[in-house]
């Protein structure tokens, strides 16, 4: 059967023309995602991730593109908003905004800190304000490229990515009890 045939299957209700489709793909999936995101942990919760986003929009596929593509499409997606997610939490492991404050990993209190770290940090994101506060949870929690924001919030990208900036600065100014400057305000 072909693509078109199988995904009309499942939207009649045939469960197993899904797994065919998911057979058909499942390692092109996989190897694009081990591409992107480097590892097979990652690659594969990537794969999964990818075939049960499909399976539950399946009724929003149009057949503008093939179904590959369409697949394609999604789970190169979700890989950069893995890859992403992995560089913001490298980047505020390694910078000032929560390095300073969690102990090493031999530390007993380790735990007990990291929870103190992540209240003051939901804390100041939850002083941002509140289109700044929108674009860091949209993007560092949610994962959403600046494009998917910019359609969810209805305004720019060039302003989207002023607002994230804005925010972890003041974010990091936050974290360091530091407070803003009058040059730091602007």
């Amino acid at each position: 059967m072909t693509d078109a045939e199988l995904v009309q299957e499942v939207r009649n209700g045939n469960r197993r023309a899904f797994t065919q489709l998911m057979r058909r793909y499942q390692e092109r999936v996989y190897w694009t995602a081990r591409r992107l995101v480097g590892n097979h942990e990652d690659a594969d919760d990537v794969a999964q991730e990818t075939f049960v986003k499909a399976y539950l929009a399946l009724g929003e596929f149009r057949g503008d593109a093939s179904f590959f593509t369409w697949l394609y499409r999604i789970s190169v997606n979700l890989a950069l908003n893995t890859v992403r997610k992995r560089q913001v939490a490298s980047y505020l492991r390694e910078s000032s905004l929560l390095a300073r404050f969690l102990p090493s990993q031999d530390d007993p209190l380790r735990e007990l800190e990291q929870k103190e770290v992540r209240s003051r940090l939901d804390a100041a994101v939850a002083r941002l304000p509140e289109k700044q506060r929108a674009v860091f949870v949209l993007r560092f929690y949610d994962g959403l490229s600046y494009e998917e924001i910019s359609q969810v919030l209805k305004t720019s990208v060039g302003g989207l990515k002023a607002n994230y900036h804005h925010a972890l600065n003041k974010l990091r100014l936050s974290m360091n009890d530091e407070t803003p400057t009058a040059k730091d305000a602007d």
